[in-house]
């Protein structure tokens, strides 16, 4: 497999010999005296050349072991690279001992240290703070965190730049395997930088914390995280497993289908793509997506609609060939609509420089509270939905540009805001606030196994390594993460919440303004 080409290559360059100084500089004397007898000018040419082959070995050095000048490294590195350290996968201390290697940085000095020359953070990091307010005045006890064992489908400890976790259940397909991954990938790209802590995590859909059970202040909730919630509840919304890979749906890491949604884009103008709003997707998981089906094109009505079943299994016999997200950007709109929860789809959709016609949401997922309506996506209403999309689509024909922008803008935001670098970061940031909320010094559980990427990786086999292989992070960020946003201040949260309800509002009446010219039409 390519992964495993690439942890050869890898190996071969930390393996690779390099000159010594001294050996070199009485190679260099001999020759010296050799040609002491020949002109100037051959003497010069050759320790030209000469001097050229000892900063070609010393650069070599300076990269592989780390201990040079970082401007020579910028000038004359062959290969990027986010910092001067490198650490592949290590399968045969692993194959040997079934430890993890010893080798790792406990602690990391990136080459941009100073917050203030840092980016902010995007804005919905903001939410990371309302998040975490239910525990903001009682902190955080071991006996909160052990009520959230209850649905938890493991516990994770971080204690002294380590990583265990205890597993309680399986969770659906590998979404335990790859969230974890996912931490252990961001404790390498920012070694020694998390704080000890301990958490439960739930990997299934929906949020179960409810609010109203927790409005004594006495009676502090059990802090549970998972992927999305609602504004009923109280569960920590986390980034998904999917952004280190979804192996069962061949969906690919962030990183990599990023850059192909990029390419994707590009083969298709947003003025040439087809002028209706596109869904592919399984219906039968929840009663709206079967509702949604009735909105498929008839002899009788047309909705403006293309609506496709995805049917998983039969994909799987012919290699996915018709499920790659970066062949999808051939609609000019793009249809949103939660499956029994929140949907990982979300963040594919948006990205299609396709306006995104977002049905209606129950739940959110970690990065969705921070985009606007009528800037980076369309409003469709759940209680109509035929007739809501209909009327999104002409107005969308009738107003390119707008619409056009709008589409410009929503995936702008899930290609710059939601970058792998600020998904690490927001997993840094609520992790970090989360941990100056407690009250007590974690320690390791009895039945906790200690975690790295070793030891998920070099078990692994099929498409579950090769998925590991290109999410695995091989160097430490050369910068630290981004400035955190302050908290929203009660009255300027409402006032933000108040905007994106005014901006949804305002295209339902539009709506029933052109139905009602329509009824007048007949």
């Amino acid at each position: 497999m390519k992964g495993n080409s690439e942890e050869k290559l890898m190996k071969t360059y930390w393996t690779r010999p390099v000159f010594k100084r001294n050996s070199f500089g009485s190679k260099w004397r001999l020759m010296k005296k050799k040609a002491s007898s020949k002109s100037t000018l051959l003497v010069s040419f050759f320790f030209f050349l000469l001097s050229l082959l000892v900063l070609a070995a010393w650069i070599d050095l300076a990269k592989y072991a780390g201990y040079s000048s970082q401007k020579a490294l910028k000038i004359f590195s062959r290969t990027p690279s986010t910092s001067n350290l490198e650490y592949p996968l290590d399968c045969s201390v692993w194959n040997q001992t079934n430890t993890c290697p010893k080798t790792y940085p406990t602690s990391y000095k990136p080459s941009n240290p100073n917050p203030s020359l840092n980016l902010k953070c995007p804005e919905f990091f903001r939410w990371i703070h309302e998040d975490l307010r239910p525990w903001r005045e009682t902190g955080i006890t071991k006996e909160m965190v052990e009520k959230a064992r209850k649905t938890a489908h493991f516990r994770l400890v971080i204690l002294d730049g380590k990583i265990f976790v205890e597993k309680f259940r399986q969770s659906i397909q590998t979404r335990a395997l790859f969230t974890l991954w996912g931490i252990v990938q961001l404790m390498r790209w920012y070694p020694g930088k998390l704080p000890d802590l301990e958490l439960m995590f739930d990997c299934n859909d929906r949020p179960v914390i409810q609010a109203k059970h927790f409005r004594q202040p006495d009676s502090g909730p059990p802090p549970l995280f998972r992927y999305c919630s609602d504004w009923k509840s109280l569960d920590i919304v986390f980034p998904d497993w999917s952004f280190w890979g979804w192996a069962e749906t061949n969906i690919k890491p962030w990183r990599i289908v990023l850059k192909d949604m990029k390419e994707g884009n590009k083969r298709t103008k947003w003025e040439d793509r087809v002028p209706y709003a596109y869904w592919r997707g399984n219906p039968n998981v929840c009663p709206w997506r079967a509702d949604l089906m009735k909105c498929n094109g008839t002899d009788k009505n047309d909705w403006n609609t293309r609506l496709y079943v995805q049917d998983w299994d039969k994909e799987a016999k012919i290699g996915y060939k018709q499920s790659n997200v970066a062949d999808q950007c051939t609609h000019r709109y793009k249809i949103y609509i939660e499956g029994w929860a929140w949907s990982v789809s979300e963040k594919y959709i948006l990205a299609c420089d396709s306006p995104t016609l977002l049905v209606s949401l129950r739940w959110h997922d970690f990065f969705i509270r921070g985009m606007i309506p009528q800037k980076h996506y369309w409003p469709v209403r759940d209680n109509d939905k035929c007739k809501s999309l209909k009327f999104a689509v002409e107005y969308g024909n009738s107003h390119t540009q707008k619409a056009k922008a709008i589409g410009e803008a929503g995936s702008r935001f899930i290609h710059e805001d939601l970058k792998m670098e600020n998904v690490y970061d927001y997993i840094f940031h609520l992790l970090y606030e989360y941990a100056k909320l407690f009250k007590y010094k974690p320690t390791i559980p009895t039945n906790a196994v200690e975690l790295c990427a070793e030891a998920m990786a070099c078990p692994a086999d099929g498409i579950w390594k090769e998925f590991m292989e290109l999410s695995l992070e091989k160097s430490p960020s050369n910068s630290i993460p981004c400035t955190m946003p302050p908290p929203y201040e009660p009255q300027e949260l409402k006032s933000f919440i108040d905007a994106k309800v005014k901006s949804t509002k305002e295209v339902e009446a539009w709506e029933n303004e052109y139905w009602e010219k329509q009824i007048k039409k007949q």
